[in-house]
C-alpha cells in the first residue's frame, strides 16, 4: 500500500522531473518501514519499491543511465533500510535499558528504604508482577516447598544463593521467558544490599539499645553513688537501689533483704514495675529455711537462681506465685567479710538471662560499700563517744578531787594560818605579818583553784542551763561579746556541755589570734535542733586542720550527729556555725526551762 501510494505520487512528477530522480519518492517509505517494523520488512519494501520504480518509470526509457539510476536506488534503499533498522534497534534497546533502570531504581527504593526486608520483598514482588505482567510473581529469600511455583532465576551473592524469583508453574513458556528477560540485571545486587542493610540496621539497633542500656545503668549507678556519698538514711538508700536496679534490669520486682542473727530474712527495700499493689511489703520477714532465692543465698553464700516457683512450697512462694513470678536471681551482699543480705530480682520470664547477674553485681557492690561505710561511721562515732565520755568522766573526777581533796586541804591550811596568827603574842609583829601574807596568798590559790574547777565544769550550767553559763563566759571574755540566746528548754547534759566548750574555745581563740573588736554569739533552740553561731570581725585565716582544739570540738559535735562549719577568709573574720539535733528525749530529764536572754 505504501509503495502504491508512492507510485501515484510519483506520476504527476514525471512532467516536471526526470524519471531517474523519482526514486527519491520511494526512499521515505523504505525508511519508515525499516524504523517501524525492522530490517526484514524494510528490505522487502526496498525491493518492492525498486520493482515499482523500474516498472513504472525506468523500463519505459531504454537508456543505460536510467538503469544505473535504478541500481543506485536499490543500493541506497537497502542501505537506508539497514541504517534505519539499526537506529530502531538502538532506540528499542535504549528504551528497554531506561525501563530496566527505572524498575531497578524503584526496586532499590523499596528494598533499601524498608525496615523489614521481607515486607519490602513483598512490595517489590508486586511491583515486578505489574511491570512484567506476571501475576503471582514472588521474590523469596528461602525457596518454599510449594510445587505450584516455578523458579525463574536464582539470586546469588558470588557463590552463595540468597534467594530466588518464582512464578506460578502454569505460566506459558513465552511468558516465562518474558519474565526472565525482563528482570533487572541488578536484582541480585539489590537483594544483597537490602540484606546487608537489614543486618547493619539490626546491629546498629542492638548497639544503640546496648549503649542506651549502659548509659541508663551508669546514670542509675551514679545516682546511687551520690546517695551513698551523701550518707542518706539506710532506708532511703535501699529503696532507691531497688528502684534503680529494677528499672535498669527491666524486671517485674526487685528487693533488698537483710539477714538477722536470729535466722530471719527481712525486706529493707523493694520496688515493682507494676505498681504498689505488687510490692513485697517493706518490713516483711520470713525464716531462712523457707523456700526463697534469698534463703538460697543465705545457705550457699553465693549467687543463687530459682525457677521452680510454680511448685515451691511456703507462704512466700505462694504470694510471689500469685503475682505471676516464675524466676528469680539473688546476689549476696558481703560487708567487711560478713554476709549481710542479698539483692533479689524477680521476673515473670521462665528464666532470667545471665547478663542480669553482671548488672546486679554493680548495684550490690554499691550497697556493700554503703553498708561498710555506715558500719565504719557507727564504729567511729562509738569510738568518739567513748573518748568524749572518758574525757568527761576524767574531768568530773578531777573536779571532785579538786573540790573534795586539794581545795578542802588548802582551805583547812588557811584556817590554821589564821588561827596561828590570832594566837601569836602582840609583840611578834613580824611573825603576824608573815602569817597574814601567807594566809592571803593561800586565799588567792584557793580562788584560782575554784576558777579552774569551774572551768572544768561550771556549776552555774548544772543549776541554770546554757544561758547563765554563756553569760558568765561573755563577762569573762577579754573581747566584748554580743550575746543572743533563745533557749526555751533544757537539753541533755552532753549537748549543753558541748555547746559550752565550743563557745569557750571560740572566745579563747578570738582573744589569742583574731585581733577582733567584737564577737557575736547567737544560740537558738528549735523543735528538733540547736543552732549556734560565733562570729568575729577579726583578721580571719583560721585553719581548723591546724588546731587540735577545733578538731576535738568537731569530734564532740559529730558524736552528737551534728555538723560544724568554719569559714575564715583572710581579712574577713571568722564564723563558726554548729547544728546539733535535739531529740525530744533530751527534754525528758530537764528540770526546768532557762529563759531567753539578750545582753551585751
Amino acid at each position: 500500500m505504501l509503495v502504491a501510494v508512492e507510485t501515484l505520487v510519483a506520476y504527476p512528477l514525471t512532467k516536471i522531473a526526470p524519471p531517474s530522480s523519482l526514486g527519491l519518492v520511494y526512499l521515505p517509505g523504505v525508511l519508515a518501514v525499516s524504523v517501524v517494523w525492522g530490517w526484514g520488512l524494510g528490505t522487502l519494501t526496498a525491493l518492492v519499491s525498486a520493482l515499482a520504480f523500474g516498472y513504472f518509470h525506468v523500463m519505459k526509457i531504454d537508456t543505460g543511465p536510467e538503469w544505473v539510476a535504478l541500481a543506485v536506488f536499490l543500493v541506497v534503499a537497502l542501505l537506508s533500510g539497514c541504517f534505519a533498522a539499526l537506529a530502531r534497534s538502538a532506540a528499542v534497546e535504549a528504551e528497554r535499558r531506561r525501563q530496566e533502570a527505572a524498575l531497578a531504581a524503584e526496586l532499590a527504593r523499596v528494598l533499601l528504604n524498608g525496615e523489614d526486608c521481607r515486607a519490602a520483598l513483598r512490595t517489590a514482588s508486586d511491583r515486578l508482577a505489574v511491570e512484567l505482567a506476571a501475576p503471582g510473581l514472588m521474590i523469596e529469600l528461602e525457596p518454599s516447598a510449594d510445587d505450584r511455583l516455578r523458579t525463574v532465576t536464582e539470586l546469588r551473592d558470588h557463590d552463595r544463593t540468597i534467594g530466588r524469583v518464582a512464578v506460578p508453574a502454569d505460566f506459558p513458556e513465552p511468558v516465562f521467558q518474558r519474565v526472565l528477560d525482563g528482570l533487572p540485571r541488578s536484582l541480585d545486587a539489590l537483594l544483597c544490599a537490602a540484606l546487608d542493610r537489614e543486618t547493619t540496621a539490626r546491629a546498629l539497633k542492638t548497639s544503640h539499645d546496648e549503649l542506651q542500656r549502659v548509659a541508663d545503668e551508669q546514670a542509675a549507678l551514679r545516682r546511687v553513688a551520690t546517695l551513698v556519698a551523701h550518707r542518706v538514711a539506710p532506708e532511703e538508700l535501699f529503696v532507691a537501689v531497688a528502684d534503680e536496679m529494677g528499672r535498669v534490669l527491666k524486671v517485674e520486682n526487685t528487693a533488698i533483704t537483710r539477714f538477722d542473727l536470729d535466722g530471719r530474712i527481712h525486706v529493707v527495700g523493694t520496688w515493682s514495675a507494676r505498681g504498689p499493689e505488687f510490692l513485697i511489703s517493706g518490713g516483711t520477714s520470713w525464716p531462712v529455711d523457707e523456700p526463697s532465692v534469698a534463703g538460697m543465698v543465705y545457705r550457699t553464700r553465693r549467687l543463687a537462681r530459682m525457677t521452680d516457683y510454680a511448685t515451691a512450697s511456703g507462704g512466700l512462694c505462694a504470694q510471689v506465685r500469685q503475682q505471676g513470678i516464675n524466676s528469680g536471681i539473688g546476689i549476696p551482699i558481703v560487708a567487711e567479710g560478713r554476709l549481710w543480705g542479698a539483692t533479689v530480682a524477680l521476673s515473670v520470664e521462665p528464666d532470667l538471662p545471665s547478663s542480669v547477674e553482671a548488672h546486679m553485681l554493680e548495684f550490690t557492690e554499691l550497697i556493700a560499700t554503703a553498708i561498710a561505710n555506715a558500719q565504719m561511721r557507727q564504729q567511729l562515732t562509738a569510738s568518739r563517744a567513748r573518748v568524749v565520755a572518758a574525757s568527761d568522766e576524767t574531768r568530773r573526777r578531777i573536779e571532785r578531787d579538786l573540790h573534795d581533796g586539794t581545795q578542802q586541804r588548802l582551805i583547812s591550811l588557811g584556817l590554821r594560818l589564821r588561827a596561828a596568827e590570832a594566837t601569836a603574842s602582840p609583840d611578834m609583829t613580824e611573825l603576824k605579818e608573815q602569817l597574814a601574807g601567807a594566809s592571803e596568798e593561800l586565799s588567792g590559790v584557793v580562788e584560782d583553784l575554784q576558777e579552774l574547777s569551774r572551768g572544768l565544769h561550771p556549776v552555774i550550767m548544772s543549776r541554770g542551763g546554757l544561758a547563765p553559763a554563756l553569760r558568765t563566759l561573755a563577762r569573762r571574755s577579754a573581747v566584748p561579746v554580743e550575746l543572743n540566746v533563745s533557749a526555751p528548754r533544757r537539753l541533755a547534759e552532753r549537748i549543753e556541755v558541748t555547746v559550752y566548750y565550743i563557745v569557750s574555745e571560740a572566745l579563747t581563740n578570738v582573744t589569742k589570734h583574731s585581733k577582733a573588736s567584737t564577737v557575736h554569739v547567737d544560740l537558738m533552740i528549735e523543735e528538733s535542733r540547736l543552732l549556734l553561731s560565733v562570729r568575729d570581725d577579726g583578721i580571719g585565716g583560721a585553719d581548723p586542720a591546724r588546731g587540735s582544739g577545733l578538731i576535738g570540738l568537731r569530734d564532740r559535735v559529730e558524736v552528737l550527729n551534728g555538723a560544724m562549719d568554719i569559714s575564715s577568709p583572710p581579712g574577713g573574720g571568722t564564723c563558726m556555725k554548729v547544728i546539733i539535733p535535739t531529740p525530744t528525749e533530751d527534754t525528758a530529764g530537764a528540770s526546768r526551762a532557762s529563759p531567753g536572754t539578750r545582753e551585751s
